[in-house]
């Protein structure tokens, strides 16, 4: 089971671009699309195009929670934020065009200001989480912005997400280490759709604690090449076994905000 990907490439509507920042008098038309429009994609993907105002610098990664309201004016989720009977969904990742990849897009700094955004509602998807202990157990919202929770029984006073479930409780695969370089090579066990993602913490012989991914390098055709870490690895190694949590491929089921835990 992989994530799903836009089928529209970079013709009509791109649920991988980031548009803005829209600066009225600037020329640069935004919205581009009325907002709540669709788009669609393969393993039953939906993307909805909401407007996304910030008031501060904000790092947008795969795999984030948002909730919008009706008018499709997303915000990040928060348990304190949340509102139930909102729907909500991921980020799926940004990339701007020409810039094309062969595997699932990244991360993207946005400076303040207004901008409008594709959320993916529907099918495979990364996600954001801080604990999962199982698959197919229902998500519920974090004081972490962005970011959800799948532990086996629900949290006081969180709010449930309804309709996502996820593939398992972490990632495995094998990889080779270098003492001293932060590259990740020689990969296996793994899927370019299904993860690891950017912002996944990993562990195992030779990494560091706190290691997370920072950067996934894909052949033309999508396949994994290399992963950069955020810190070099302390040992050389052959067939690690390395274990991500945190960001994990959910099955999206338009997902929405049911009830105060």
């Amino acid at each position: 089971m992989t994530i799903a990907i836009s089928q529209t490439d970079r013709l009509g509507a791109n649920p991988f671009v980031v548009e803005g920042p829209i600066v009225p008098g600037s020329g640069v038309p935004g919205p581009n699309f009325s907002l709540g429009t669709v788009a669609g994609g393969d393993r039953e993907s939906e993307w909805v195009y909401c407007q996304l105002v910030l008031a501060s610098q904000t790092t947008l990664q795969p795999g984030q929670w948002f909730q919008w309201t009706r008018d499709y004016v997303a915000s990040l989720l928060t348990t304190a934020a949340a509102v139930v009977g909102q729907r909500c969904g991921v980020f799926s990742g940004a990339a701007q065009p020409p810039t094309l990849t062969g595997g699932p897009v990244g991360a993207i700094t946005l400076a303040p200001g207004t901008y409008y955004v594709w959320l993916q509602r529907n099918g495979q998807a990364p996600a954001l989480v801080a604990t999962a202990t199982a698959a197919l157990v229902t998500a519920e919202t974090t004081t972490t912005a962005g970011q959800a929770s799948a532990p086996a029984s629900a949290t006081a006073t969180t709010k449930a997400i309804a309709n996502v479930n996820f593939a398992a409780a972490n990632q495995t695969f094998t990889a080779t280490t270098v003492n001293g370089s932060n590259l990740l090579t020689s990969l296996s066990a793994l899927n370019a759709g299904s993860g690891p993602f950017i912002g996944a913490a990993v562990s195992g012989t030779g990494i560091s604690g706190g290691t997370t991914i920072a950067g996934i390098t894909y052949s033309p055709s999508g396949v994994v090449q290399s992963i950069t870490l955020s810190a070099n690895a302390t040992a050389n190694g052959t067939g690690i076994t390395i274990t991500a949590t945190g960001v994990l491929e959910a099955t999206l089921m338009r997902p929405f905000l049911s009830k105060v835990n």
